[in-house]
């Protein structure tokens, strides 16, 4: 048996990992949008991406193509998507404006909220969803409480 640590240094514990119609395209939109940096990618005989891996700072999201034959399907040929990608930015407007300039459908315009961020959200070409953040103030629990108790009034 090999000393090998079981959870690999180079890697969080939880990375998503999305399908995509069309990953080269995603590849190209998270780079540009996003910021994201290209770490990996690895190109079947057809084509079409097997894997990739891009980094979001210390994060690293997995993509590849759609290939229905293994279940891997995107939101888009399953009619939709039951999970939100949540990701902090330097500038949430400037980040909202590009997605939507890259094709990216508008959920939420950005605006502040109670707990100190300035959020907004968009759908990617791709069917995915992104609620993105950058943090306008340092909020405490106990505030966030009071802030939450008092908009519900």
């Amino acid at each position: 048996m090999t000393d090998v640590d079981p959870i690999p240094s180079e890697y969080p514990r939880l990375s998503p990992y999305l399908a995509v119609d069309n990953a080269n395209a995603a590849i190209e939109f998270y780079c540009q949008v996003l910021d994201a940096v290209l770490r990996l990618r690895l190109d079947g005989p057809d084509g079409k991406v097997g894997h990739a891996e891009l980094e979001f700072g210390t994060s690293i999201l997995m993509l590849a193509d759609e290939f229905a034959e293994a279940g891997n399907q995107s939101p888009k040929s399953l009619g939709g998507t039951a999970v939100t990608l949540s990701l902090y930015v330097g500038d949430v407007d400037a980040v909202h404006a590009r997605a939507l300039a890259a094709g990216a459908v508008e959920l939420r315009a950005p605006s502040d909220q109670f707990y100190g961020d300035r959020t907004a959200g968009f759908e990617d070409p791709f069917g995915h969803r992104w609620f993105i953040a950058s943090r306008i103030e340092d909020v405490s629990p106990e505030e966030m409480q009071r802030r939450s108790a008092a908009s519900q009034n």
